[in-house]
This record gives structure tokens, C-alpha cells and sequence, in this order.
């Protein structure tokens, strides 16, 4: 029997996860329809769903920063087909670019872009303290995704560059671990306040 390709173009059983803390958290399950319709229940149920499913929920929304939703524009509805439209749409720039699995692509702008310390306030005698923490497994993969789509975004917001052009590019930076990505950049200054925080 074939094996299982997502939507019919993109294989996963060939995808090596190298970083031995994300082996457990990165879901590469292959299906044909990638849309869970949040039926995924129980403690942890992220970790269930695929990654490229989890990066085009991430697409819909792109404008949040924090609990605020700062910017609505036209390509960040919650539409499942516009969002996975866009995501499939970088997959082919990727590769053209890199002639490269794309999935393959993109768990490895993951493991490069996630930050593996951050800083969190701490209050001790009525002071409050910077403190430097390990970043679980589950929120190392959760933030970089979301500082990816962020990325992207804000590359493409008012300007010329499409949000599909944008997207590929910034999963290519990533998975290069260059500077040029925001996720990269991000993970550089959450370690960065983390090691002056220790």
C-alpha cells in the first residue's frame, strides 16, 4: 500500500526530528485532510494535532500579540481553506527554493527557532525579580510557530511582498538559523535576557 501523503503531496515517514526534546511534541501523523475541528480533546491535545495544521490556526490570526488582536486584515480570516491555502502555497515556493521536503523544511526552522530559556518575574519579599526558566517542550514549539506566522506577517502587512512569499521566506531563514528570520531573532534576545537574568 502507498504511504499516507499530506493532502496528497507532501510525505512524512522519511522526517528525522534531531532535537531529542521535541521528538515527543511534534506531531508528523500523515493524513490526507489536515482539520482536526478542534475534536481533539484531553490534557496536551496540541501535541495530537499535525504541525502544518497548527501553523495554518496560527495563519488565521496572526495580528495577536499577547491577549490583544492588533491588526484584522483580508488574508487573516478564520477560514480553514484561505489559511491552509496560504501555507500550501509557501510549501511550493519552498520547494522550488530549496528542493527540499517543505514539512522537512519546517520542522527544522522549528527545532533552530525554538527558544529553550525565557524570563519570568518572580516576587520575593515584596520585590519582583527577573528569573531566568527552561521553556517546556510543548511551549518551545507553540512560540516558535506563532513567532513564524508573527514574522511573516508583519513582513507582509502594507507592504508589497505577499503573505505567501513571506511565509516561505521565513521558514527558509529559520531552518538556515539566520538572523534575517524573526523567530530566530526573538529565540536570540528571550536567551539572550535569560543568561542576564540568571
Amino acid at each position: 500500500m502507498a504511504p499516507i501523503k499530506i493532502f496528497g503531496l507532501y510525505e512524512t515517514d522519511s522526517i528525522v526530528i534531531n532535537d531529542p526534546g521535541l521528538k515527543r511534541v511534534i506531531s508528523l501523523t500523515p493524513k490526507i485532510m489536515l482539520k482536526s475541528h478542534g475534536r481533539k480533546g484531553g490534557d496536551f491535545s496540541q501535541l495530537k494535532v499535525n504541525i502544518v495544521e497548527r501553523l495554518a490556526n496560527l495563519i488565521g490570526v496572526p495580528g495577536h500579540r499577547q491577549k490583544k488582536h492588533k491588526i484584522m486584515t483580508s488574508q487573516a480570516s478564520g477560514k480553514f481553506n484561505k489559511n491552509m491555502k496560504v501555507v500550501l502555497e509557501a510549501f511550493k515556493i519552498i520547494e522550488e527554493k530549496t528542493k527540499e521536503n517543505p514539512i522537512a523544511v519546517l520542522v527544522r526552522a522549528v527545532e533552530k527557532a525554538a527558544p529553550r530559556e525565557e524570563v519570568t518575574t518572580i516576587e520575593y519579599g515584596g520585590a519582583k525579580y527577573p528569573q531566568a526558566v527552561d521553556t517546556s517542550p510543548s511551549r518551545r514549539v507553540s512560540l516558535t510557530l506563532r513567532l513564524i506566522a508573527h514574522g511573516a506577517y508583519d513582513k507582509a502587512f502594507g507592504k508589497k511582498t505577499k503573505i505567501v512569499d513571506s511565509l516561505a521566506n521565513e521558514i527558509i531563514l529559520a531552518s538556515q538559523e539566520s538572523n534575517d528570520s524573526a523567530a530566530v531573532s526573538k529565540k536570540n534576545e528571550l536567551e539572550k535576557q535569560a543568561n542576564s537574568a540568571r
